[in-house]
């Protein structure tokens, strides 16, 4: 053994000689190759939070989770370790219609009373509220009805159904003004023109509850973009692209992403927080 040592001694002592590279260049190089890639333990974090959130995350958003984990990782870096892992975000690319619940005048239009003013800095001030329909390969439908705290962009109630009927909206509107705390401001709930918030069923309630009630302008979807915006960012990341066999599977997909959502899914302009995080962190603060 002693022998063979020797031998490897000289024969590098040799390769040294001949190719001028002296022996402490060798041996650093050495040492280099035997440590632990330092990235490795960032790729697997990379690989978890892709998982985690079905492969929706950019990578923005994945070096804010980064960051919230305790990784300091610029974001050109996890660009690049994203591209070469090949965990680029690819499902934004379909465009659906929008359901369209408008009937003509069928009772009361309110004002425009938001006036595209979206931000807030109070929660449960300002709620937006809409529907979309999800429509399956068979042609079977089904129907979300959503409202939404502009506050934090959280989902603070919704209904799920085969069809369109006013119990969609009211069920879910009930819901929300029944957790909803006591605070020392009123609450606008804006929507479109659809024939479910002309409905007096709606009215009487938001009138029972002292909620002004706003509605866009007629054919204007911008003056209820924020709800557009969700609406096409859950079908991109949970809808388009994905297998149903039948509406059940659908519902719970729907759920479990609306969960994720506001539990989970971070927001930039929510300081890196998911919205459920953002409102009780604030909240608190607030009051």
């Amino acid at each position: 053994m002693q022998e063979l040592h020797e031998t490897l001694k000289f024969e590098l002592n040799h390769l040294f000689k001949i190719s001028e590279i002296a022996k402490s260049v060798y041996y650093y190089w050495l040492d280099r190759f035997k440590r632990p890639n330092k990235d490795d333990e960032v790729i697997e974090a990379i690989k978890t939070i892709c998982e985690k959130c079905k492969y929706t995350y950019g990578y923005r958003r994945v070096t804010q989770a980064l960051l919230n984990e305790g990784y300091k990782v610029n974001h050109k870096k996890v660009r690049k370790l994203m591209k070469s892992l090949k965990l680029t975000c690819t499902k934004f690319t379909h465009r659906g219609r929008k359901y369209k619940s408008f009937k003509g005048k069928v009772g009361k239009v309110a004002n425009n009373l938001l006036k595209r003013r979206f931000n807030t800095n109070r929660p449960y001030q300002k709620v937006v509220t809409d529907i979309t329909e999800f429509k399956l390969n068979n042609g079977q439908k089904l129907y979300l009805s959503v409202f939404m705290d502009l506050y934090s962009s959280e989902i603070l109630s919704y209904g799920i159904s085969s069809r369109p009927t006013l119990d969609i909206v009211l069920n879910p509107l009930k819901d929300f003004l029944n957790m909803r705390p006591n605070v020392n401001y009123r609450l606008t709930i804006h929507s479109d023109q659809g024939w479910h918030y002309q409905n007096k069923k709606y009215v009487s309630i938001l009138k029972e509850n002292n909620v002004f009630q706003s509605m866009s302008r007629k054919g204007n979807c911008l003056d209820n973009s924020v709800m557009e915006n969700f609406f096409g960012l859950l079908k991109q990341e949970m809808f388009y692209g994905e297998s149903f066999d039948n509406i059940q599977q659908l519902v719970e997909a729907i759920q479990e992403h609306i969960t994720f959502y506001n539990n989970e899914r971070i927001k930039t302009k929510l300081k890196g927080l998911s919205p459920k995080e953002f409102r009780k962190q604030t909240f608190e603060i607030i009051y």
